[in-house]
């Protein structure tokens, strides 16, 4: 059977979503291919990259399209995104989170991140620094609802599921702590 390099990815995809990241292998991608594992390396050099595809599929399955004007609705936006294209597939802020710290991929949300915060007059030495502090705090949310949420599955958890989210009020504060930074001559040519 030929298979193209998106169907290895539609297929990692669902091996992520029924399994989780840690039994995403490339035996177990092959075996539901039904292709040795050594033929996936004609699509991806190695795992990491199959990976990184993977994490960058997440997020472009997330996509929104349209921005909201104002840079900080744009961060709100670029983040919620990103936590809802996440808490799509198990072990999804784990991946995604891999993939951008090694550098491999998933790097759209630090580059739409840090065009809103520019757009918006930050000092643009601080633009990366903010952009990434964004990011660590979608990953990490994410992450925790995720582990909460498969920990409450599995029956690990005395406690009842969480009924609703603090993410907005969280990224609200980070988001706060943002504009301080920001000039007031900018926000107001804005």
């Amino acid at each position: 059977m030929r298979y193209r390099r998106t169907d290895v990815v539609d297929q990692a995809l669902g091996v992520l979503d029924s399994y989780g990241l840690a039994d995403l292998t490339m035996r177990r991608l092959g075996t539901e291919l039904g292709v040795q594992p050594s033929a996936l390396y004609h699509h991806f050099a190695n795992k990491q990259t199959l990976l990184a595809a993977v994490a960058d599929e997440i997020l472009a399955r997330g996509s929104r399209g349209d921005r909201p004007g104002a840079w900080d609705e744009r961060v709100v936006a670029i983040c919620s995104g990103l936590r809802d294209a996440m808490l799509a597939y198990r072990d999804g802020a784990e991946l995604v989170a891999t993939a951008y710290s090694f550098g491999l991929g998933a790097r759209s949300p630090y580059d739409e991140l840090a065009a809103a915060l520019a757009d918006g007059g930050l000092d643009p030495a601080l633009v990366p620094t903010a952009a990434r502090t964004l990011l660590h705090f979608v990953f990490g949310h994410v992450t925790d609802e995720q582990t909460h949420l498969q920990a409450g599955s599995a029956g690990a958890l005395e406690d009842d599921p969480r009924t609703e989210s603090d993410f907005a009020v969280g990224l609200g504060i980070v988001l706060d702590g943002i504009r301080v930074r920001v000039p007031r001559n900018a926000e107001a040519e804005r």
